[in-house]
């Protein structure tokens, strides 16, 4: 199959991925308040930053062995990548065990100083519950590297489209289990069932779709151990952030505004970041053809690449900010039923961070293509603590639109950061990636056009 071809398979099943992304993340939310109130529904959001913070991990070590695997087979290095799939499950496996341990004890301190009495849900439900969604979160370690084996056989497509039918369920099960009017507890076990049936199912399609394991078998090498810790460490800084900006934010908005101002305050940041969803479609779209043509050391393609995605997002980012800004608010009061009142001036600064926010996230996939994500971490580090530090100062003073603009700040600094460490990366300038990308840009237009006049031929 050419490039154009996986491409376009890969946007296809992108897009339907991104499609479920979208209903997964607000479909629900209106039987959430309908089925448990929206105050109870914002303790849940509260309750679950502890499997939200397992769900961010999962991109450290599995995310460094995956990567390392993908680049080492494209290279044609088939035995060192043999080996480094053993030996990234077998540190995968070292830091789940790990990462229960550490929520046990977590677990055990909250209960300690009575965090879960403070919560409108019943302790032993909160307890039960976000135990099973912790080990649900901890399985989805192995997805990275199990991913690496789709995209080290260009099979990315169908990589997606398995992680979009684990999603459907997902949603038709919390759907299920809403409807039929159980609670957290129910809820959490619905999710822990889909998750261990995907991750067992991936993991055998994708040792078969490879190959590689039926002529070579992996050894656990020390040397790739090391390397991967490495790596996996500098990994670890990228989930470390996010769980700094999106569960911190989340965290102080609790604390001065109280449960339902996290309830408007979520439920904002989802829907303004919806349109979000199909512009992140352009990074699974062409991140497995930029990986593999890096590591086959072909980096015109892979910068030709590069710059049409970044192009192609900024101009999308524009079209979704002004159509989020005429239909935003009539939706979101259609979306929560009227429960939750929003402040126009909150809703038009969240929007405003769509087109900052595309733009950073386009460039962040290059650290990851070459396996550099050191400086990435280390910045997303410092905006966070910088974001949270401001949507707490604002929130005294402006309320919910003031946690908005704490929370816009780290996407305004990302953008300045990223884009032209990015394109450093790639070696070309920023310039560079304006000057050839709109060339780039248009004959690409030109080449779609030209096919779609000879199909109707």
């Amino acid at each position: 199959m050419s490039l154009k071809n996986r491409i376009l398979s890969n946007g296809l099943a992108s897009i339907l991925q991104k499609v479920v992304r979208v209903v997964e993340q607000l479909f629900l939310v209106p039987f959430f308040i309908t089925a448990w109130g929206a105050a109870y529904y914002g303790e849940w959001l509260t309750l679950t930053i502890i499997p939200n913070v397992m769900a961010f991990s999962n991109l450290g070590f599995g995310s460094a062995a995956g990567n390392s695997f993908v680049l080492s087979y494209a290279a044609g290095d088939k035995q060192k990548s043999a080996d480094i799939s053993k030996t990234g499950f077998y540190i995968i496996t070292i830091m789940v065990c790990v990462a229960i341990l550490v929520s046990a004890l977590t677990i055990v301190v909250l209960d300690y100083f009575d965090v879960f009495e403070k919560s409108l849900i019943d302790k032993t439900d909160a307890i039960i519950a976000v135990s099973f969604m912790i080990v649900a979160q901890l399985l989805m370690f192995y997805l990275q590297l199990m991913e690496s084996y789709y995209r080290a056989a260009q099979k990315a497509a169908l990589s997606i489209n398995l992680i979009t039918t684990k999603s459907a369920f997902l949603i038709g099960t919390g759907l299920l289990v809403l409807v039929l009017g159980y609670g957290v507890i129910e809820f959490a076990i619905s999710q822990f069932i889909v998750t261990l049936l995907f991750i067992i199912y991936y993991g055998i399609k994708g040792k078969k779709v490879i190959g590689l394991f039926k002529t070579h078998h992996g050894v656990k090498d020390n040397n790739i151990l090391k390397e991967i810790t490495t790596k996996g460490l500098s990994y670890l800084m990228l989930p470390v952030w996010q769980i700094i900006y999106f569960q911190g934010t989340t965290f102080v908005v609790r604390i001065i505004l109280g449960p339902e101002a996290v309830a408007i305050f979520n439920t904002v940041r989802t829907l303004s970041r919806s349109f979000n969803q199909f512009l992140y479609l352009v990074e699974p779209t062409v991140f497995p053809e930029l990986q593999y043509y890096i590591g086959k050391n072909q980096w015109k393609t892979a910068r030709k690449i590069f710059r049409i995605s970044i192009l192609g997002v900024f101009i999308l980012s524009i079209i979704g900010c002004i159509l989020l800004a005429i239909f935003g608010p009539w939706f979101y009061n259609l979306w929560t039923k009227n429960e939750l009142d929003l402040p126009l001036a909150m809703w038009y600064v969240s929007i405003s961070g769509l087109i900052f926010n595309a733009l950073w996230y386009s460039a962040e996939m290059i650290f990851r293509a070459v396996n550099q994500p050191k400086k990435m971490g280390i910045y997303g580090i410092i905006g966070a603590i910088l974001s949270v530090g401001f949507t707490y100062a604002f929130s005294n003073y402006l309320g919910l639109v003031g946690a908005a603009l704490g929370a816009l700040t780290l996407d305004i600094l990302l953008v300045i950061l990223i884009l032209p460490l990015g394109c450093k990366l790639m070696h070309m300038t920023l310039g560079d990636l304006f000057k050839h990308g709109i060339s780039d840009f248009i004959s690409l237009n030109h080449q779609i056009k030209t096919k779609l006049e000879s199909i109707k031929k």
